[in-house]
């Protein structure tokens, strides 16, 4: 329920709700505008950082190549043996409508993609620090030089755990009062006017007045009642990928003084997540490390032995994110990444030399079947149809779209290569879910809307709370792009 309006001071100008990326970015634009603010996080100083604690840290802005980029990134020797592609502006719009089934919100999306390099300069000058993700989006080629690959080039330095030091470094140093374990719970209504929030702090629970309130909290993806409600059934099963926190509190909190509903509640970010490791939900030592991203070099099979999806369909940064789902609706929710000797050295190290990691080998695909708990037979099929449907005539670069197909069922599209050379490798993969792609509706500066369009007074959204960009699929790295962009302008006229 919300709560009437309350008499007294303003305990600050701008409260912001959730400490990750986008809360710390409307937390700084508000700051250096003189506004004093008090930034509301959920977990403990330990487990702080929502979401973005636990990427990457790759964030996909718009640039002209490599020089565009002098003066945001980090010097790396590698730098003059290196190609860039330039990305545009309709190159990312592109990118948005097509893998979201042209779903994104057209105003949204313009802005994003218009302020994704001006945001990150801004944030670069504050303090936080970006380089290019040569270990993610770039291949080694023969030569010794790298092509990046798939539009997104920058990420934070130190990943997500390095970024969100940074915001809490630049945050302090912009004189924004943190305070931990201190969720949001309710939010406080004045005339119609959101004046302040209900707080559930370490001392007890108290009132916080202000004239802005911005919400960063994340999604629902942390509930898994939520998740079945919303998602569907099977959901409930997903593992968390990132913090526990996001459990949708303030999203029901701000439908409930009457916000719009925005975006697509129905689907949400899930990638292939490590199956059998243990604590592999949430885990702030290895983070991002639990996720299996060189997929598309080899084949994904089901506990049947059958493949049931293109893993070279497209870049990864345009698959990964609705591939999770596809892995939950399979027997078991599990399957297994199969790849042979020539493709083992060329995975992704900081996920498949993971401490812990779920794999087993074998010398021969019927002996690496049984480990795993597979038909031999049954795989033995699967992965001698695969080699033989092969197009041996085209050379595999896994730097491009190379048309390398397997004309089996399903197909193949790109980089296919024979799994034939043993010691064979599986990986046991399952549904990992990030975030959820359904918010409050919001305008292009976070003003919260109710059912008729109009702005609810006090009351800013930013980041995954703000509905509209993503439906279905994601690129990977516009929704730090988001975060960073949205909170940002919210910040910037709260």
């Amino acid at each position: 329920m919300a709560v009437a309006g309350t008499t007294g001071s303003v305990s600050a100008d701008v409260i912001v709700v959730g400490g990750g990326n986008a809360g710390f970015t409307a937390a700084h634009a508000a700051a250096e505008r003189g506004r004093s603010v008090i930034l509301l996080e959920k977990g403990s100083e330990e487990l702080s950082g929502g979401n973005s604690f636990y990427t990457a840290g790759a964030t996909r802005i718009t640039h002209g190549g490599l020089a565009d980029l002098a003066g945001l990134i980090e010097h790396d020797d590698r730098h003059a043996s290196t190609v860039v592609p330039p990305y545009s502006a309709q190159e990312y719009a592109a990118d948005l409508a097509k893998v979201t089934e042209g779903r994104n919100d057209p105003e949204l999306t313009e802005v994003l993609i218009s302020e994704s390099q001006s945001t990150l300069r801004w944030l670069n000058s504050l303090g936080l620090k970006y380089r290019l993700m040569y270990e993610r989006q770039a291949y080694e080629r023969p030569d010794g030089s790298y092509l990046f690959w798939g539009g997104l080039h920058v990420g934070n330095v130190g990943g997500g755990e390095g970024m969100m030091a940074d915001h809490t470094r630049v945050a302090r140093e912009l004189g924004v009062e943190i305070r931990y374990a201190s969720p949001a719970t309710r939010l406080v209504l004045d005339g119609g006017r959101v004046t302040g929030v209900v707080v559930a702090g370490p001392e007890g629970e108290y009132v916080l007045n202000a004239e802005s309130v911005i919400l960063t909290a994340g999604g629902f993806e942390s509930d898994p009642a939520l998740r079945r409600e919303f998602l569907g059934e099977g959901w409930e099963n997903a593992k968390v990928r990132g913090t526990p926190c996001n459990t949708g509190d303030m999203l029901l909190a701000a439908l409930d003084i009457g916000a719009a509903r925005g975006g697509d509640w129905n689907t949400c970010h899930s990638v292939q997540w490590d199956a059998f490791t243990e604590n592999n939900e949430s885990n702030r030592e290895l983070t991002n490390r639990l996720t299996r991203q060189s997929y598309p070099l080899g084949i994904i099979v089901n506990r049947d032995g059958e493949r049931f999806l293109d893993e070279g369909a497209d870049f990864r940064n345009y698959t990964y994110a609705k591939y999770g789902k596809e892995i939950l609706k399979q027997p078991g929710s599990v399957a297994w990444q199969l790849f042979d000797a020539t493709l083992r050295p060329m995975l992704r190290a900081e996920e498949y030399d993971m401490p812990g990691v779920s794999v087993e080998t074998a010398d021969t695909i019927a002996e690496l079947a049984a480990k795993i708990g597979i038909n031999p037979e049954a795989l033995e099929k699967t992965v001698s149809g695969f080699n033989s449907s092969i197009d041996r005539s085209i050379a595999f670069d896994p730097n491009v779209l190379d048309g390398r197909a397997a004309q089996t069922e399903p197909v193949k599209s790109n980089w296919a290569v024979p799994l034939e050379t043993g010691p064979f490798y599986a990986y046991g993969v399952t549904c990992g879910i990030t975030f959820t792609f359904g918010g409050v509706k919001g305008d292009t500066s976070g003003r919260v809307l109710d059912a008729e369009g109009n702005h609810i007074p006090g009351l800013f959204a930013a980041g995954e709370m703000l509905g509209g960009l993503f439906s279905t699929n994601y690129p990977g790295g516009s929704g730090l792009a988001a975060g960073c962009v949205f909170g940002r302008r919210a910040g910037s006229l709260a």
